[in-house]
């Protein structure tokens, strides 16, 4: 079966088996395969609906592409492996919300395996910021493993691990040229080399949080949330009271983050119990009235700047709160706190210790 054969049942709306995803993989990262052929599947895939058996079976067929990294498995078993980082494609452009988090999450003691990118759809990825900040962003698999057992972080610098890559960009530039997302959109956090055991994931659409939890448990996680919040100003709440009629503008925008700015929707899982979506509002812990100016983001080194300022504890406004809340939830997510509530106040003294700054200073050159 090629391509051609998979875009025809694509067109009837029949959805991929496991072996058809599988196949579709294969054709997919063949150098040979033309890119335009590979855009009209990726289109007409998109365009029918991506369900979580076709994104899981994707997954798993570029993990096991993958290079991966040399992880002791009895390390692995005793530990909580944590990757916090969204799919991207908010495009509200706030500063590295996630790679913070992450940096604290580090500083509780929690291994986290940082698995990102440069800049794709903001001004500084997660690898941009990191490696303004002097941390290094391409260790081999190894000198990372090792930094991820004895140093509690690595960043598994996405290109580097996953090589077959090279042979989709085109193809997605072309989809992206007729303006329209593929699956690859959502796959990003779900090919983490490390394989984490634990995942807070970042979607920019909150209809996407159980679709994407479900594909983490079925490839294996034993903890995860995946999250959407929403950004709504007091100018926008009124907005939402009244339809804004055809041709408006949206009144609620939604970040890849859990937000201070308005509720939340979570879907969550652990192993000791089931799965669960939920509606998180940000009123339940003292965050500040802000607005999306408040946590914006620039350049890789304004971002680095911004960055440091948290952790140093200088930064005491709305960006500190953002930070705090997510690492509330990266902690949980962890098995590090047993509350959200517990996580915020973990945080909060990880970097008024801090600890959180060490942390930052440890893991330079």
């Amino acid at each position: 079966m090629t391509l051609d054969s998979l875009i025809a049942e694509l067109i009837a709306a029949r959805h991929l088996s496991d072996e058809q995803a599988h196949l579709a993989v294969q054709e997919i990262v063949d150098e040979k395969v033309p890119a335009a052929l590979k855009a009209d599947f990726l289109c007409h895939l998109a365009l029918k609906g991506e369900t979580v058996g076709e994104i899981t079976a994707f997954a798993r067929a570029l993990r096991e592409k993958a290079v991966q990294p040399p992880l002791d498995p009895a390390w692995r078993n005793t530990h909580e492996i944590l990757d916090v980082c969204g799919t991207g494609g908010d495009r509200l452009n706030t500063f590295n919300i996630s790679t913070t988090v992450a940096i604290i999450c580090a500083g509780a003691g929690v291994p986290v395996a940082k698995h990102g990118n440069r800049a794709i759809t903001s001004q500084a990825g997660s690898a941009d910021v990191l490696e303004a900040l002097g941390i290094k962003i391409d260790l081999p698999p190894a000198e990372a493993a090792r930094s991820l057992r004895e140093r509690h972080f690595a960043f598994f610098f996405a290109p580097n691990y996953h090589p077959a890559f090279k042979h989709i960009g085109p193809a997605r530039k072309l989809c992206a040229d007729r303006g329209q997302r593929t699956i690859f959109n959502f796959l990003g956090p779900l090919l983490n080399p490390a394989l984490p055991s634990a995942q807070l994931v970042g979607v920019p659409r909150p209809e996407l949080c159980e679709p994407l939890a479900q594909v983490l448990q079925s490839l294996g996680a034993r903890r995860g949330m995946v999250v959407s919040g929403e950004v709504q100003s007091p100018k926008s709440k009124v907005q939402s009271a009244a339809s804004t009629g055809s041709g408006g503008s949206p009144a609620v925008q939604y970040l890849d983050e859990l937000s201070t700015m308005g509720d939340n929707t979570v879907a969550e899982f652990y192993q000791e119990r089931g799965f669960t979506v939920s509606a998180l509002a940000a009123g339940h812990f003292p965050v500040q009235a802000a607005t999306l100016a408040d946590l914006a983001g620039g350049n890789r080194e304004t971002n680095a700047e911004i960055v440091r300022r948290i952790l140093r504890g200088d930064e005491r406004g709305p960006k500190r709160d953002a930070v705090l809340l997510n690492a509330a939830a990266g902690l949980f997510v962890a098995n590090r706190a047993r509350s959200l509530s517990e996580g915020w106040g973990l945080a909060a003294e990880l970097i008024d210790s801090g600890k959180a700054f060490q942390k930052l200073n440890d893991l330079k050159g």
